[in-house]
Formats: structure tokens, C-alpha cells, sequence
């Protein structure tokens, strides 16, 4: 397993990453760094964009942190993997816990999508983004997960590749073992579906039952909130057909 340095602060940059390069702070992370931190000149930190890897970097200003060198690559760039978390949206410090769960959990897109039963009309897509980039930071996460804007559900499965795999957890589902029923899927990508509190209506479920590259399964005898039921499904998708394994 590597090895990663939890000691360090982490700080994602919108910018190329290479040896010798210098890379100017906006002011939230000049005031992260100089004022929630009390970096000064010289102190080290740990840089990444999602694209370079990690890398070493160097605190650099005279009255305040404006400026960072970066020094050598400490990590390369993994692999994003190919599993998409799909859900109705949540209110706001639901989905903020959802978001940085499902990072942390490997999903390496989140797309909201909107159903019959959505309480929420409206998603801070920005606020989302903002949730993917802190968890990266704080949970050593090399890749930066994609978060699409929201889609109406009947839309999404019209559209979808049917190569991939759609995991859909179904409170209607029989309570079995779902290891099982994901350790028998192939497929060329995963899609994990998460519906509203309220449910499927019958005519999403009708709908949801025609996909092709269905498994359907229970996520246990209770009742799970939405944004734990993303956490249970990924955690499950993971054990068996994710990264885990490796």
C-alpha cells in the first residue's frame, strides 16, 4: 500500500506541475496557508492538480504566503476509477457529506439527477466542487472527481452507455447478499444509483427495470438514509468490482 505523508498540508492548484515552477497563490490560499495554517517563507507543503501527481513545494513571501516553488514529485498520478455515483440531491450539509464521502470512497464522478420524489429543486454545483477538492486534500486523493450538472433521471437512462454496469439500490429489492450478486457482473464501468427519501415513482421504477446491465440489490434490513445508502453501496461496489482488491 503506499505510503502518504499526513503530516503535511495538502493543497490543490489549478496549475502545472513540474520541477522549478512557481505558482502564485489567489487569496483564499494565501489565507489558508499564511493565516489558518501560520506557514511562513520556507515552510513545505504538499501540491497536486489532479494531473502531475503530488509534489513538494515551498512557502514563499516576504510579509505573507503568495507565492509557491515547487521542488520534486513525492507521488505519480493514479488512475480515476471508472465508477460514477449517481443521486437525487440532498440539502446542503447532507450533500456536502455526500460529496466528500463518495471522494473519499473512490467514486470519480458525481452526477445529481432529478426525480419524481426530489425534495431539492436547486444544486450548488460550485459547492459540490468546492466538497470534491477539500476531501482530496484532506484524504490524500491524488485525481479530482468530475461533478455534472444535474440531469432529469428518465433523460440520464436514455442516454447512457448500456456497457456499463447500473448498480441499483433498490429498497424493493429482496434482502440477499448483495457481494454476491455484484461479484458475478461484468461490465466496462459502474454507475451506483441512489435515490430520493421518497423513493422511485412507479413509473422511474418501470423504467429503472428495462436497463440493460442491471443488477439490483438491498442494502440490508433497515432503512438507510440517502447519503449513508451512497456510502453502503460504494463501499459494496468497491469490495468487489473497485479497487480494494488490489
Amino acid at each position: 500500500m503506499t505510503q502518504h505523508d499526513f503530516n503535511s498540508p495538502r493543497l490543490y492548484v489549478d496549475a502545472p506541475l513540474g520541477a522549478g515552477a512557481a505558482l502564485p497563490l489567489d487569496r483564499n490560499q494565501s489565507n489558508y496557508l499564511g493565516n489558518v495554517l501560520r506557514l511562513a517563507a520556507g515552510d513545505a507543503v504538499l501540491v497536486f492538480n489532479g494531473r502531475d501527481g503530488e509534489w513538494s513545494a515551498e512557502v514563499a513571501g516576504r510579509k505573507r504566503a503568495d507565492l509557491l516553488t515547487v521542488q520534486q514529485q513525492t507521488r505519480p498520478q493514479t488512475v480515476t476509477p471508472d465508477l460514477q455515483l449517481l443521486f437525487a440531491p440532498l440539502k446542503h450539509a447532507r450533500l456536502d457529506y455526500m460529496v466528500q464521502k463518495a471522494v473519499e470512497m473512490g467514486a470519480g464522478r458525481l452526477r445529481p439527477v432529478m426525480t419524481r420524489f426530489t425534495q431539492v429543486s436547486r444544486v450548488n454545483i460550485e459547492r459540490m466542487r468546492a466538497n470534491v477538492i477539500e476531501a482530496a486534500e484532506q484524504c490524500g486523493i491524488l485525481d479530482i472527481a468530475s461533478v455534472d450538472e444535474p440531469a432529469a433521471l428518465d433523460r440520464w437512462l436514455t442516454d447512457r452507455d448500456g456497457k456499463r454496469l447500473l448498480v441499483f439500490c433498490d429498497e424493493a429489492a429482496e434482502v440477499a447478499n448483495p457481494l454476491a450478486a455484484l461479484k458475478d457482473e461484468s461490465q466496462s464501468g459502474i454507475d451506483v444509483l441512489i435515490g430520493p427519501e421518497g423513493g422511485f415513482s412507479g413509473e422511474e421504477r418501470a423504467l429503472l427495470l428495462k436497463q440493460s446491465m442491471l443488477v439490483r440489490i438491498s442494502l440490508g434490513p433497515r432503512v438507510l438514509r440517502a447519503d449513508t445508502a451512497a456510502v453502503a453501496a460504494l463501499a459494496l461496489v468497491q469490495a468487489t468490482r473497485g479497487d480494494w482488491g488490489r
